[in-house]
């Protein structure tokens, strides 16, 4: 057998083992936030904790990577939103699509990571796209005027996780799961469509500014 050919199983299990990190350290962030541990994560996509270190050096390498991951994410939902020619559903698409894929998951781990460049610049792009999202809908008339980019942002964080579905699956009570999935369902729905503009009723306070996001972001003193 040649290097090539027994590198490829070795490779493709590798791929496999990174997805399955990745996408645990997604979940127990979503149930531990900043304080998820490494064995943790490896034990819930069921690796070794060798094989997370051989992949990622530190927890805060594997956190940039998600968070990079994340990002690449939102922003294709952004440009396939944009790529819809009804403003109204390339919104809400993004936002389902964000909400989906738990786009907020990571804010726990905000101010204690350090934010890389390339973090930056795919954060930065995604702002673009947002912003071309909600100016498209406010001037088609379908969404409310007083709701901003970083309103939607908020409400994907917000609606990207389901506190009663993350209780249910810690403690195993399966057969609430597609209950709860349904009721966190009908709650996205309720709020997209307090997105639109036939809401006349203002919206309480200033808008929030773009610091939410970059200042919580940024290092903390005792990170």
């Amino acid at each position: 057998m040649t290097d090539g050919r027994r590198r490829a199983p070795r490779q493709a299990e590798a791929e496999r083992n990174d997805r399955a990190l990745l996408r645990a350290a997604r979940e127990v962030l979503a149930v531990d936030g900043a304080h998820a541990s490494v064995a943790a994560i490896a034990a819930r996509a069921g690796v070794g904790i060798g094989s997370l270190y051989r992949r990622y050096r530190t927890k805060e390498e594997l956190f940039q990577r998600l968070a990079a991951l994340s990002l690449d994410e939102t922003n294709e939902a952004a440009e396939r939103g944009l790529a819809d020619d009804d403003p109204w559903a390339g919104l809400t698409g993004f936002i389902s699509a964000c909400v989906e894929f738990r786009q907020g998951s990571l804010g726990p781990v905000a101010g204690s990571i350090e934010v890389t460049e390339e973090m930056w610049a795919k954060y930065a792009r995604g702002e673009e796209l947002l912003a071309a999202l909600v100016a498209r809908a406010h001037e088609a008339g379908v969404l409310r005027p007083d709701v901003t980019p970083v309103d939607v942002s908020l409400l994907i964080e917000q609606l990207g996780t389901s506190p009663v579905l993350d209780q249910l699956r810690v403690q195993g009570r399966d057969n609430l799961l597609a209950e709860a999935a349904n009721a966190h369902d009908r709650l996205i729905a309720i709020a997209l469509d307090g997105l639109r503009a036939v809401h006349t009723r203002p919206l309480p306070g200033d808008p929030p500014s773009d610091r939410l996001f970059t200042e919580r972001w940024a290092p903390r003193p005792d990170a």
